[in-house]
């Protein structure tokens, strides 16, 4: 299947429905304990190009989404609840140990690897939903 072949209405509605999951979750939900496992401050976190930060997060969903998009097109006879099986899938079996990894390596606390990778897994479950009820 091609890229032009895609939905890409549905991989936009996904892409912000993931980016929606990530500004509850890093905001009101685990905004403060992230801060604290990164060793951030609010003053940091006002310092960053909110602008650069945001959008480049918003082009990677849209990616992510694209991506996710062609693999559930390959599995074409799954319905809805196998294509939310197959993104959480995806977020379990290849998001969630890639950054195990690098948190192992980069001696991130187990705090800070909870948080993101249980963010990695609603992100995809999110962006599952709207793949497959689209």
């Amino acid at each position: 299947m091609g890229v032009s072949e895609l939905s890409w209405l549905t991989i936009l509605v996904a892409a912000i429905m993931g980016f929606v999951v990530g500004g509850i979750w890093y905001g009101p939900i685990m905004g403060q304990r992230w801060m604290a496992a990164m060793g951030l401050t609010e003053e940091d976190i006002r310092n960053g190009s909110m602008v650069t930060i945001y959008g480049c997060a918003f082009v990677l969903s849209v990616i992510a989404s694209a991506m996710l998009a062609w693999v559930l097109n390959a599995f074409a006879g799954l319905d809805e609840v196998g294509r939310v099986l197959v993104a959480l899938c995806i977020a379990a079996g290849f998001i969630v140990p890639a950054i195990g990894t690098n948190y192992l390596f980069s001696q991130k606390s187990r705090a800070l690897f909870l948080i993101d990778a249980t963010y990695w897994v609603l992100f995809y479950l999110a962006m599952g939903t709207v793949h497959a009820l689209m």
